[in-house]
């Protein structure tokens, strides 16, 4: 009897095993974890603030809620969402221990560490309690899970009833010349920023090429329904560059 082969998945344009990919991740944002917040800046010309604006409005947060914050990184999503519900508490978790870290030193300077909890952990198990939390959200970060389909599960499991699951991520242009126009840019401007002021190259590379791997809006839309949250819709931001999807623990 011969061994079945390890099931595979993608790392950027290269085909790795699925039990590689969360190392490969962690490699990628370790390197880049101390310049991660000027990258985007720089990358987006500042737009992904103006996305992270247009998620909070349509989140629109209120005092008391439950916040996980996936992928969280650096806190911009929980202090964001902080701010806008004036009181409340936000958990970010991130696989990757140094975007943590980065995020702590700026909680600190802004005086809001009483109301963040930081806990290193895996998107796809949560080391959550059913039924936990109000709002969940993940920013950017859904691409570079191993098994998307089971994050959303997960974000199932840990939203109470009524709580409302959010995801901002890279998506699809609808016009293929501006697709083109925009695919130019990134492939061989972003890799080069990357080296330039993160001085790593090969980890803007991937993730340029990680946006191109993720499924369009509407493909989305559909796991996000089969992850069995209702009402769940989207907005394109910027076009299509970005994209918002929402859905409900009914």
């Amino acid at each position: 009897m011969t061994d079945q082969p390890d099931n595979t998945t993608h790392f950027g344009f290269e085909t790795v095993r699925e039990d590689e990919k969360a190392g490969r991740v962690q490699g990628v944002f370790s390197s880049v974890a101390s310049k991660y917040d000027i990258m985007n800046d720089v990358m987006s010309v500042g737009i992904h603030r103006v996305w992270k604006d247009a998620m909070m409005d349509w989140l629109a947060p209120r005092g008391g809620q439950r916040l996980l914050d996936v992928a969280g990184g650096t806190g911009d999503i929980a202090f964001r969402f902080l701010k806008r519900a004036s009181h409340g508490h936000a958990t970010v978790l991130d696989l990757t221990e140094p975007m943590l870290i980065e995020g702590r030193k700026r909680a600190e300077a802004a005086r809001m560490s009483d109301s963040l909890d930081w806990v290193v952990g895996d998107a796809m198990a949560l080391p959550f309690e059913a039924n936990t939390f109000d709002v969940y959200t993940i920013s950017f970060g859904i691409r570079n899970v191993t098994r998307p389909q089971d994050a959303l599960a997960e974000a199932y499991r840990v939203l109470k009833p009524g709580g409302r699951l959010m995801v901002l991520e890279f998506s699809q242009l609808p016009n293929p010349m501006i697709q083109a126009a925009y695919d130019a840019y990134s492939f061989n401007v972003i890799p080069r920023m990357g080296q330039m002021i993160a001085g790593d190259r090969d980890s803007y590379q991937y993730l340029v090429e990680s946006i191109r791997k993720f499924p369009d809006q509407d493909t989305f839309l559909g796991m996000i329904r089969t992850a069995g949250f209702g009402n769940a819709k989207y907005r394109n931001l910027s076009m299509g560059i970005a994209a918002l999807h929402s859905g409900w623990k009914l």
